[in-house]
Formats: structure tokens, sequence, C-alpha cells
């Protein structure tokens, strides 16, 4: 396959970015698209020019490092499908691919494709913790969990925390990443404790660190490449509300 791309590249965070163009040749349908990017990287190198900034750590879908607009897209073309996960088979030979940075006001560029997710960090720390002893796995098994609650906290602990509902977001918004972690730990007995601080903090962080309103575009459900469910942001909402009503 051969392609063309258009990649950001931006010195650092104080630097204008622009988009540059680069052939990508010899390019296998069986690579993942962080492979393809190797590849440009080395031809980079030979031609003495500066290789293309990006993050990625596991490449096996689990950390969600890898966070790149793909023609527009967080993650590209595939649904609940990561970056790293992301095969060239996905393209045809002779396209345009167009690769950009995570756009997003709490998200700014440090280097080409590279931003500081920092901020979500941030809001995971003002989620504080669980101060109940949940013990070892055994004790945990004891604790009987109707399953629904069971299944719920299993589907909103799947987030990896990649930051693609924000970058997919029109607003900028982390209500589906903090719906997530809040809705995680309300389904459980041990999560109860601090329900109403976290929900709180976690809120009150999410509009101090500069992320948007949630409007319900949807583009976050979409975006997701685990596919966490909106209906999570209602829970979160329900929760706020329950944390002021007692």
């Amino acid at each position: 396959m051969k392609l063309t791309l258009y990649v950001w590249r931006q010195k650092d965070a104080t630097s204008e970015g622009k988009l540059e163009q680069y052939k990508a040749n010899h390019v296998s349908p069986d690579m993942s698209f962080l492979e393809m990017l190797d590849v440009v990287n080395e031809d980079l190198l030979k031609q003495g020019i500066e290789p293309i900034a990006f993050d990625h750590d596991c490449r096996e879908g689990i950390c969600g490092t890898c966070s790149q607009v793909i023609n527009g897209v967080p993650h590209g073309p595939e649904e609940k499908t990561t970056a790293c996960q992301l095969h060239m088979r996905s393209f045809k030979d002779g396209d345009s691919i167009y690769i950009e940075p995570w756009r997003a006001k709490a998200f700014p560029v440090i280097r080409d494709l590279v931003v500081d997710r920092n901020a979500l960090d941030k809001l995971i720390e003002s989620g504080g913790y669980v101060s109940v002893s949940t013990g070892g796995v055994p004790d945990g098994n004891a604790i009987p969990i109707p399953k629904v609650d069971a299944d719920n906290a299993m589907d909103a602990a799947e987030c990896i925390g990649c930051g693609a509902c924000v970058a997919g977001c029109p607003n900028g918004s982390a209500m589906l990443f903090v719906s997530a972690k809040v809705s995680h730990l309300a389904h459980l007995p041990q999560g109860r404790v601090e329900a109403s601080q976290r929900v709180q903090n976690m809120t009150s962080t999410m509009k101090e660190l500069g992320f948007g309103n949630c409007t319900n575009h949807y583009e976050c459900e979409a975006s997701c490449p685990k596919g966490v469910n909106v209906r999570f942001i209602a829970k979160l909402n329900r929760e706020y509300l329950k944390s002021y009503v007692k």
C-alpha cells in the first residue's frame, strides 16, 4: 500500500503547529497503525528529519495511551478499536490520512501528536479512595452483590481513561469519563461510603480543569474504544442529585 499522510507537527507547547505531508510506501495491510508510523519514522530518520512524536505503551488496547485523531475521528474509523489495534487493512491503497492530536482545552499539545492528559489523573485523584477494607479475593466474593449491579460496575470499569470521549465531544466534556468512574464504585457496596463526596469532588474538579459541559451529542459514546454507554452519565446525574438530598 502507498499512502499520503498529513500529520500534525508541533515543536513544543508554545510553538504553532501545522499539518505536514509525508509519503508512506511499502505499508502492509497487516501492520497496525502505530507500526505504520514506526516505518514512516524510520524513513524520516534516514532523511535527517525529526521523527513524528506519538504516545504509545501497551499496544494491546489496554492502556489507552495511543491518543490520535485519525481522519477526524478519535482512534480512527473502526468502532470500539484503539489506534494501536487499528490495522492498515481498514484503509485503501492510495488513501490520504489526516493524523492529529486530541483536540481539547484540557489536553494541551506537548509535541506533535502527544498531549498532556494529566487532567484525567487529577480527576481520578479528586475522587478519593475507598476506605472500607475490601480484603482478599475470597472476601470480595463473599459479599453478595446483585448480578445487575455487578454487570453495571464491570461495564463502567471498562473505561481505560484514554480521553477519546473528551476529544470526540464538541464541548470537550469529560462527563463520560467521570460518569464511568463514579458509576463503577457507586454500584458496589465498597464504594457507597464515600459516594456523595466522590461525585461532588469529581464534578467540581471537572469544571476547574476546563472540561466543557455535556449537551447530549453522544459523540463520547461513539468515540469510546471500549463502548462505555452514555447511560452512565444519567447515573452520574442521579448520584450528584442524591449527594445533596439526604
